[in-house]
């Protein structure tokens, strides 16, 4: 966001740099992303204002505020809002799609994908889960395979998923997918309509508090795969005040039959964090974000350190520099120690001269 803009797009660029101007104002060279991502200016008033207001006595309506991130979410994935649930983590989500299993059904995995998508699939205790290199879990589906489930994004490394060879071999087979997009979603298009159940939490590439996570499901509500709502509250009802007592009587009619009890004031927040990326654009941050991390990958090249093999990401993972964290953070930098790798991730709020810092700090 330093220099000039010049080019054919010079205005839409300009317009995006002065929106994320207005929202962030970060205190160090933020490069953490992939852990947690900022919160905006708009999202913390949001909060501020919904909190205020509960502590008057007059709360605001945020149940309105659950079902516009609903609806934006809906659109960010490219599905109805009837096929969103809105909860709090994917480890829950990841639990109901497991319990839909029968006993005995293999589960294909990622070797070392994230614990809140893989680790429900384990605790079953009675599926036969299998864990291959990333790089081949495609050709390792067979007829035997009920369930592929794959993070999109790799968090260790940054590395991306060749998901439409997941869905095509997955589709041969009869076999469903479970897609977690928790570190693509508000940089990576996504679309969740070509696979069964796809699933992530907003607080990173998304920059929504904490307590804010999204499931889609089938048109049929997964009901061809056995999923039950089941930790169905009142808030899961088709008429939710209607259903605060005793058995739920009418359930949703959409996937919010799947909804657990809002975190509402994350949700309020959340609102407003949504409503910026569809501002933004989807397609113009992951130009952006893509941008700063070819930059990393060239620069640490030259600095003699090769880089996780990940093109086309906003993450980006150096082996053996994840020692060096502490060291970086005291410079003022801010990145993650992850299986041994230093990882960077590069999202709207950063700039040319923040890579520039790393590698300064690396360099030295």
């Amino acid at each position: 966001m330093d220099g000039e803009v010049t080019g054919p797009h010079s205005g839409a660029m300009e317009s995006f740099e002065n929106l994320v101007r207005a929202e962030f104002a970060p205190k160090t060279t933020y490069l953490n992303t992939a852990s947690t991502g900022l919160l905006p200016a708009r999202s913390l008033v949001a909060m501020r204002d919904a909190a205020a207001s509960a502590a008057a006595g007059q709360p605001l309506d945020m149940f309105a505020d659950v079902e516009a991130c609903r609806s934006a979410y809906a659109r960010l994935v490219g599905v109805p809002a009837t096929r969103v649930a809105a909860g709090a983590s994917v480890a829950t989500y990841s639990g109901l799609v497991a319990a839909a299993l029968p006993a005995g059904a293999e589960v294909l995995t990622a070797e070392a994908d994230f614990a809140s998508l893989v680790n429900p699939l384990y605790m079953r205790g009675d599926l036969k889960v299998r864990a291959v290199p990333l790089e081949r879990l495609a050709e390792s589906v067979g007829p035997d395979t009920a369930l592929v489930a794959v993070s999109s994004v790799q968090s260790a490394d940054g590395r991306i998923a060749d998901l439409a060879a997941v869905r095509d071999a997955a589709r041969a087979h009869g076999a469903r997918t479970l897609i977690d997009v928790s570190q693509a979603n508000g940089w990576l298009p996504t679309a969740a309509d070509d696979f069964d159940f796809v699933v992530a939490v907003a607080y990173k590439w998304m920059l929504c508090p904490r307590g804010v996570a999204f499931l889609v499901v089938p048109e049929d509500l997964g009901e061809s795969a056995g999923l039950a709502p089941l930790f169905a509250g009142w808030a899961s009802g088709e008429h939710p005040w209607d259903s605060c007592y005793g058995p739920v009587q009418e359930l949703a009619h959409s996937a919010r039959r799947f909804d657990e009890s809002p975190a509402l004031f994350s949700y309020t927040g959340a609102r407003h964090s949504l409503a910026l990326i569809e501002e933004l654009g989807v397609d113009a941050v992951h130009a952006h974000d893509t941008g700063l991390a070819d930059r990393f990958r060239a620069g640490v090249l030259s600095l003699g350190h090769e880089p996780v093999a990940a093109p086309g990401s906003a993450i980006v993972s150096v082996p053996g520099l994840g020692r060096r964290r502490d060291e970086v953070s005291r410079a003022g930098v801010e990145v993650s120690d992850r299986a041994g790798n230093l990882r960077a991730a590069f999202h709207l709020y950063n700039t040319a001269a923040d890579v520039d810092r790393l590698l300064d700090v690396l360099a030295g």
